[in-house]
């Protein structure tokens, strides 16, 4: 937790603060974070500066902030519904996973590359929310979080993977500023050729079944080294492509 959020914890702060988190995400998803000022953060929210310097002490603080509001949005979308059973629970981990980052490019872009430059906060950021990720597939996948050491090494390789394929789905975040800007901010990050909706792009569901495969194939190995970790046995359904979320 970062120094910001030990302030407006309660009541209306906690709602303003709220508020200037979702404004904030708006602004770093069209704007670089050097590009931005707190000038021009306070004007676009309306309020005084001294304001979001009392929520988050500095531009650092509220850009953290933000990152850490879009990963609990993020684990919180891929944790899917803990009551499912666990195959269908591995299939919505990662359609939860892959809806986030269509929708939230930006936001996405900034949590797997580690933010500005190499931010040392914002790579441990992402460092837990890989932890999360693989304890949710892990738990997914066997019914519990805790794994052997070359099971947990072949999880994060399949994340890694996953991780490569989703940026590259997505589109790089050059595309997003030669979109027309009549076109809504969310709707038009990655939007260059190549990018989700472009004719002959696959969509979630085919990429969502693609990863899928490519996780049962991981585990198939896993369990060749690893026999206390045995592959899940394989649906029938699973044999069908994964269903979008809505």
């Amino acid at each position: 937790m970062n120094n910001s959020q030990q302030r407006g914890t309660t009541g209306r702060s906690q709602v303003r603060r709220a508020e200037l988190i979702a404004i904030g995400r708006k602004l770093f998803a069209d704007t670089s974070y050097d590009a931005l000022s707190m000038d021009d953060i306070a004007k676009h929210a309306g309020v005084a500066k001294g304001l979001i310097y009392y929520y988050f002490k500095s531009k650092r603080g509220y850009y953290l902030a933000i990152v850490e509001d879009s990963v609990a949005e993020l684990v919180a979308r891929a944790a899917g519904e803990s009551e499912l059973p666990n195959a269908q629970r591995v299939r919505t981990t990662i359609d939860g996973y892959l809806y986030y980052a269509e929708h939230h490019q930006a936001a996405y872009r900034t949590i797997v590359t580690g933010g500005v430059g190499s931010d040392s906060e914002v790579l441990a950021i992402r460092d837990a929310v890989r932890e999360e990720l693989i304890a949710t597939i892990a738990e997914g996948a066997y019914g519990r979080r805790e794994i052997p050491p070359v099971a947990r090494l072949a999880l994060v390789g399949w994340l890694a993977g996953v991780e490569g394929s989703t940026l590259d789905w997505i589109g790089p975040a050059e595309a997003a500023a030669r979109a027309p800007a009549k076109v809504p901010a969310q709707a038009r990050e990655g939007r260059g050729p190549g990018a989700p909706g472009d004719p002959g792009h696959p969509d979630r569901a085919e990429v969502g079944a693609l990863l899928v495969r490519t996780l049962r194939a991981t585990l198939t190995v896993i369990e060749e080294f690893v026999p206390e970790c045995p592959a899940p046995p394989v649906p029938e359904e699973d044999l069908l492509p994964v269903t979008g979320s809505p």
